[in-house]
């Protein structure tokens, strides 16, 4: 069946094709969990199953953009500093008035 498809499509496709095609749309599915996917290839490994999850461009994208979001709150907003060693948060406090981390 395969051999005529390939003949009327002019295409030449295999069945390994058709394997790599069902096992990244079944990898992408988020109602499948991928150690479902990884018995169903018949993977021993999890990490050959996850080479079916590559990041489409646009995932890529967004990605980086948010990376940078993040990365500009952290600029305007820094985590405060621990109190240093020696230093009563008690008295930090009455000083300036919130409490010091």
């Amino acid at each position: 069946m395969l051999n005529r498809a390939n003949g009327l499509l002019d295409a030449n496709w295999s069945l390994h094709d058709l394997r790599h095609t069902a096992s990244y749309r079944m990898a992408r599915d988020p109602e499948l969990p991928l150690t479902d996917v990884q018995w169903v290839l018949g993977h021993r490994l999890i990490t050959t199953t996850q080479i079916y999850l590559p990041s489409s461009e646009d995932e890529v994208i967004t990605n980086v953009l948010a990376h940078h979001a993040r990365q500009a709150r952290r600029r305007e907003n820094p985590p405060p500093q621990p109190v240093a060693p020696g230093y009563d948060p008690a008295a930090l406090t009455n000083l300036f008035g919130r409490p010091v981390s």
